[in-house]
C-alpha cells in the first residue's frame, strides 16, 4: 500500500506539473495575439492554428529545467568534418545534381542571369536541405515554432517566426504544407517564415508562390535570399589551399582579411593548381581551417559568409560549396579530412568559458567549435607553450582545468 500511495503521489505531481506547463504555454500563445493581429492575422486564423496545440519537448535546443541530456542538435554541430563531408554522399548527390542541372537548364540559366547566383549553388542547397525533395520534413511548423518560441534557447527569434508562420496561413498557405525541420524551416530549400515574405518568388509564372512543389519557385527564392544577403555575382564561394608549415592558425577569423594575393605571398598555394585572375587575387578573404592545422584549408571571400548567413555552420557551407563544384565536374577535396574526435558540447562550452575568463574569447558560449573558438584556442596554446593546432581536445581542456 505504501508503494502504491507513493506512486500515486508521484503520478499526481507529474500530472499537476504537466497541467501547469500546459497552462503556461497556453498563456504564452494567447500573449502572441496582439502581434499576430498587427501582422494582419485574423482572429479565426489565429484560433484555428493554436487550437489543441501543445509544446513538442522532444525537439533539440530547448531550455527545459531538469533536462540533463537534450536530444542531438543539427549534424553540422555534432559531427566531425569527415563524418559530415562523406565522399559517397557527394558522389550520389553530384550525379543526381547533374541530371537536374540538365533538366532545369533554362530555369537555372535564367536564375543566374536575373538574380546573379549560379544554378549549381541553389541545386546544392536543395540537395543539402531536402535531398532534392526526397526527404519529407517531419514536423508541424506551427507547433515547432511555438515550442521554440516558448522553450527554445532563441525565444525572440522563434516568436517572430511563429508570428510569420501564422501570417503564412492567413495568406492562404495550407496547414498541410507547413511541414518543417526542428527549426521551423519550410519547403524544398528550407525557408523560415520571415524569409519567405522577404524573398519567396513566383518564378514559374503561374500566379502563386510555391516553395513546396515548384522547383523554379524554390530555387529562385533561394537565389533571391542569397542575393539579398549580399551574394557577389561572378565570384567563387571559396578556394581550397595548401597552408605552409609556418601558417598561423590563430589568424583564422572572419575579421582577419587580406587580398587572396597577399595570402599566396605568405606561402599559401591554391590546392588544385588553378591560376587566379587579377580580380580573384584582389578579393579580400579570410582563412578557414575547419580541423585546425589538420585537414584542408580554405580562403573564404564574401560569398562564403553569405552562404553561412543561410545556415550558420562552416560544415554546411563547405558541403554546399563543394557539392556545387562537384555538380560542375570538380574532383574531391585535395587534402583529405582527418578522422578527428569531436568533443562533447558541454566540454566545448567549458573551454569557451575558460577562454572567455582569460579574455581570449568574446563570442557566445554555445558548445560549437567555430572559427572564433578555434582561433581563441590557438591563442591559449601559444600563451601556454602548447602545440598550436587550433583544435579542441580533452588534453587542452585538462590543461585549462589545472
Amino acid at each position: 500500500m505504501i508503494r502504491i500511495a507513493a506512486w500515486l503521489v508521484i503520478a499526481w505531481s507529474a500530472l499537476t506539473a504537466a497541467h501547469a506547463a500546459d497552462a503556461a504555454f497556453q498563456q504564452w500563445l494567447a500573449g502572441t495575439w496582439p502581434e499576430a493581429q498587427g501582422l494582419g492575422v485574423s482572429r479565426s486564423t489565429f484560433d484555428k492554428a493554436i487550437a489543441g496545440l501543445e509544446p513538442d519537448t522532444s525537439l533539440p535546443d530547448l531550455e527545459i529545467p531538469g533536462r540533463t541530456a537534450p536530444p542531438p542538435s543539427q549534424p553540422e554541430f555534432v559531427q566531425t568534418p569527415s563524418q559530415y563531408l562523406r565522399e559517397t554522399t557527394f558522389d550520389r548527390l553530384a550525379a543526381r545534381g547533374r541530371q537536374l542541372a540538365a533538366q532545369y537548364r533554362d530555369t537555372l540559366a535564367r536564375i543566374e542571369r536575373e538574380i546573379g547566383v549560379p544554378g549549381n549553388i541553389v541545386l546544392a542547397i536543395w540537395a543539402r536541405e531536402t535531398d532534392y525533395g526526397g526527404y519529407k520534413l517531419p514536423h508541424d511548423a506551427i507547433r515547432v515554432l511555438a515550442t521554440q518560441g516558448y522553450l527554445g534557447r532563441r525565444k525572440e527569434l522563434f516568436r517572430n517566426e511563429f508570428l510569420h508562420a501564422l501570417k503564412m496561413l492567413e495568406t492562404g498557405v495550407p496547414r498541410a504544407d507547413m511541414r518543417s525541420s526542428w527549426g521551423g524551416a519550410l519547403g524544398l530549400t528550407q525557408f523560415l517564415p520571415s524569409e519567405y515574405f522577404k524573398y519567396a518568388v513566383d518564378f514559374d509564372g503561374n500566379g502563386r508562390v510555391d516553395i513546396w512543389r515548384s522547383v523554379p519557385d524554390a530555387l529562385a527564392s533561394a537565389a533571391k535570399q542569397l542575393a539579398g544577403k549580399g551574394w557577389e555575382r561572378g565570384e567563387r564561394w571559396a578556394y581550397e589551399v595548401r597552408a605552409p608549415e609556418s601558417a598561423d592558425c590563430t589568424l583564422g577569423t572572419p575579421e582577419t582579411q587580406m587580398p587572396i594575393g597577399d595570402w599566396l605571398a605568405r606561402g599559401f598555394v591554391i590546392a588544385d593548381g588553378r591560376s587566379l585572375s587579377v580580380m580573384e587575387r584582389a578579393l579580400p578573404a579570410s582563412l578557414l581551417q575547419p580541423e585546425g592545422t589538420y585537414g584542408p584549408s580554405f580562403l573564404t571571400p564574401k560569398n562564403y559568409f553569405v552562404l553561412k548567413d543561410y545556415n550558420y555552420s562552416d560544415l554546411y557551407v563547405l558541403f554546399v560549396g563543394h557539392l556545387s563544384d562537384r555538380i560542375a565536374g570538380a574532383k574531391s577535396f585535395v587534402t583529405p579530412w582527418r578522422k578527428t574526435a569531436q568533443m562533447k558540447t558541454s566540454d566545448v562550452e567549458a573551454m569557451q568559458q575558460r577562454l572567455t575568463s582569460l579574455g581570449l574569447y568574446k563570442d557566445k558560449v554555445d558548445g560549437k567549435a567555430g572559427m572564433l573558438t578555434r582561433a581563441a584556442l590557438g591563442a591559449y596554446q601559444k600563451k601556454n607553450g602548447l602545440k598550436v593546432d587550433c583544435w579542441p581536445t580533452a588534453a587542452v581542456l585538462a590543461h585549462m582545468r589545472r
